[in-house]
């Protein structure tokens, strides 16, 4: 098997993008030879915990671009065949990063990362409400109480909070990246394209 480390948060768009054409190519090459590892990135590190309105959030952070960032983003998801409808709140995602971390423990991450992007981006969902992780978390085979009990302590915080800062070292500075067999980059949302031509040039290497 081949590593591909993957840096995404749920709630940026081109990782929701990125990970449907990615989901595609693998769809396309079911003997793939991919290993996939998860890794927390926070697109907005200074989030309050309690989130913020979305609309708020997006003109306090685009200006005004918000509305046309809003409309390429829907353009790209509806070529894909996704119909979007976002959460009204931006959550801070730091939990959803631990809930991720715990379904790495479970080999869960994928389903889990599936679901925390769904609620988000397509049933307009909080994703920084303990619950609805839970609820997620449930849906993707772990067990939702065990996940709610540890949500309402810090298990995890550090280490999830070591595990960002290491890839901002690493000179992860945006999202979605990708690292290849521990080598080789790739960033944004590829079309399923050239993920069919990497995995076909790797598979021809084994």
């Amino acid at each position: 098997m081949i590593r591909l480390d993957i840096f995404a948060d749920p709630v940026c768009p081109w990782c929701l993008i990125g990970k449907v054409e990615l989901d595609r190519a693998l769809e396309s090459r079911p003997g793939h030879p991919f290993a996939i590892t998860w890794h927390p990135f926070r697109l907005n590190p200074q989030m309050p915990r309690e989130g913020m309105d979305r609309i708020e959030y997006l003109h306090a952070k685009l200006g005004s671009r918000a509305e046309e960032a809003s409309r390429v983003v829907a353009g790209r998801a509806a070529a894909l065949g996704l119909t979007l409808n976002p959460s009204a709140r931006e959550p801070d995602t730091t939990d959803a990063h631990r809930l991720m971390h715990w379904a790495g423990l479970e080999g869960a991450q994928t389903r889990v990362m599936s679901g925390l992007m769904r609620a988000h981006w397509q049933e307009a969902r909080d994703i920084g409400d303990p619950a609805q992780l839970a609820a997620i978390a449930e849906a993707a085979g772990m067990e939702g109480a065990v996940v709610a009990r540890l949500l309402a302590g810090d298990a995890d915080l550090a280490e999830v909070a070591r595990r960002e800062a290491h890839a901002r070292q690493k000179g992860i500075n945006s999202v979605p990246s990708f690292i290849v067999a521990d080598a080789h980059a790739i960033s944004g949302a590829q079309p399923a394209a050239l993920w069919q031509q990497v995995i076909d040039e790797l598979s021809g290497q084994l």
